[in-house]
């Protein structure tokens, strides 16, 4: 089904450092960032992977088991206030508890603050020892009058073959990351997106962890593509907090296509 949609999607993707342990500071800056003039009255927000309590700790650890929480915990429910508040579209992270199994997760709220997305990350990378693979397959949603899927970091490097007819379905891919590069081989998102994009006729929006403590090579550089693969906004190199926004048009079809 193609997208419903005539206008382009005004989309932001946020980057901004992650603060461990710490929710409510995490939730307070991506407050102020949603209601800064560089976000202000976009349609859908995408926010990095595992952002609200950060990825991995200063001393370089990776068990979040002390933040789960189930899908209707505080965070959650904050995160649908800020769309509420915002009057945006939102996907952001939680720690799932369920059933006494944890997950990656992301949560995607329409601009009511009502929650219409629900994805488990099928790949956790190999820090990731407290999360069990994601067992609700991969969604496309009807959003925004759009058709939306999800991926989660990791993900990208099985996602064609896990996904791909979700992929095909799809307009566009919201992948949110705490992306790392080994040192010297430069950013592996520079030929991943494209060429998923191509392959696809997806376009994508990517919101990555900003440089922040511990310092990790590939940290930064949110980019938002179209299904040309063309990078059409991305975060200045090495920037703090920012607001990574384009208008897309969207379609099996775009316009210059």
């Amino acid at each position: 089904m193609a997208s419903r949609r005539a206008a382009p999607l005004d989309v932001v993707a946020l980057e901004l450092p992650q603060r461990f342990g710490d929710p409510r500071g995490s939730l307070a800056e991506i407050d102020s960032l949603l209601g800064s003039p560089a976000a202000r009255g976009a349609e859908l927000a995408l926010l990095p992977e595992l952002i609200v309590t950060g990825y991995v700790s200063p001393r370089g650890h990776s068990d979040l088991r002390r933040f789960a929480e189930p899908l209707d915990g505080e965070s959650a429910q904050r995160l649908a206030e800020l769309a509420r508040a915002h009057g945006v579209a939102l996907a952001g992270p939680l720690v799932e508890e369920s059933r006494g199994r944890l997950y990656n997760s992301l949560l995607v709220f329409d601009r009511d603050g009502r929650r219409v997305g629900h994805y488990r990350k099928r790949h956790p990378w190999f820090p990731e020892r407290w999360a069990a693979p994601g067992d609700l397959g991969t969604p496309v949603l009807e959003l925004l009058g759009v058709r939306v899927t999800v991926a989660v970091c990791f993900d990208i490097h099985f996602v064609s073959d896990d996904a791909g007819g979700a992929l095909d379905a799809a307009d566009l891919l919201l992948f949110p990351t705490a992306w790392v590069d080994p040192p010297g081989e430069g950013d592996a998102r520079a030929d991943l997106l494209p060429a998923l994009a191509r392959r696809h006729r997806v376009a994508i929006v990517n919101a990555n962890w900003g440089p922040s403590s511990p310092a990790l090579h590939g940290q930064g550089g949110s980019r938002i593509l179209d299904a040309r693969g063309r990078t059409v906004a991305a975060a200045p190199p090495g920037a703090g907090p920012s607001v990574v926004r384009a208008a897309l048009r969207l379609g099996p079809d775009p316009p210059g296509a």
